[in-house]
């Protein structure tokens, strides 16, 4: 399975190191956000990976809504949970809920098509900052604090029409930001492709926090940064 690499399996639980969750980052999701970095202060699990898990446990609905509750540490262990109520939970040692998923619909469990699906969304998840935030700072003057950004994943939800496609994509469609005080709330919208059609659709949420007026030069030297530790990476 793609997603051993990443996670280590106890006893019926799973546990994710800061080295496994930054390697996920990088390697999977091109995601160079330095809370993913295992010597980041406030160093958290990426979202994805947990999203990607999720798939891997319970396989790909028509229609599913994910829900992040809470930041999930270095080697916290976790149980997958599937509620009375039909909701999965992935919850931490001390019982708190750090994801919430809802789902219906039709459901396939075939490790293909739901490894397609987990790539094709954590490569364009991971294309938040610079290529879709940015922009959307920019537009609306604001941007989070150079010393310490902060892009936390809200929840994210889609809609299937098919569940048999091979290869499918995703785009953006539409993107927007909501500043409130000192954090703004971005909505990014996007279709999902296959074989030149369209086979579903779906948005994710993102919170910044801490926001300070929009400074160029500050910016700049943020998008440097993170291509060159995206080209240290590669190379």
């Amino acid at each position: 399975m793609f997603l051993d690499d990443f996670h280590t399996p106890v006893e019926g639980r799973i546990r994710i190191s800061a080295q496994q969750a930054s390697l996920f980052a990088k390697r999977i999701a091109g995601d160079y956000n330095p809370i993913h970095n295992p010597e980041a202060r406030r160093f958290c699990v990426p979202g994805d990976l947990l999203f990607a898990l999720v798939l891997a446990h319970y396989g790909l609905a028509q229609r599913m809504s994910f829900r992040f509750l809470s930041m999930v540490g270095d080697g916290t262990l976790l149980s997958f949970r599937e509620g009375d109520d039909g909701k999965i939970r992935v919850v931490d040692e001390a019982g708190k809920c750090c994801l919430e998923v809802e789902r219906s619909g039709e459901i396939t469990h075939d490790e293909a098509v739901v490894e397609a699906f987990t790539r094709c969304y954590v490569a364009f998840s991971g294309k938040n900052f610079p290529h879709y935030l940015k922009p959307l700072m920019e537009d609306k003057q604001v941007m989070f604090n150079p010393r310490r950004p902060l892009v936390i994943y809200d929840s994210m939800g889609f809609s299937l029409d098919r569940l048999d496609a091979p290869s499918p994509g995703l785009e953006l469609a539409d993107s927007s930001m909501e500043v409130i005080g000192k954090r703004a709330d971005a909505l990014l919208d996007f279709r999902i492709q296959a074989g030149g059609e369209s086979i579903g659709r779906g948005s994710k949420k993102l919170v910044v926090s801490g926001l300070c007026d929009y400074d160029a030069d500050a910016m700049a030297a943020i998008v440097a940064e993170f291509y060159r530790l995206k080209a240290a990476f590669e190379g």
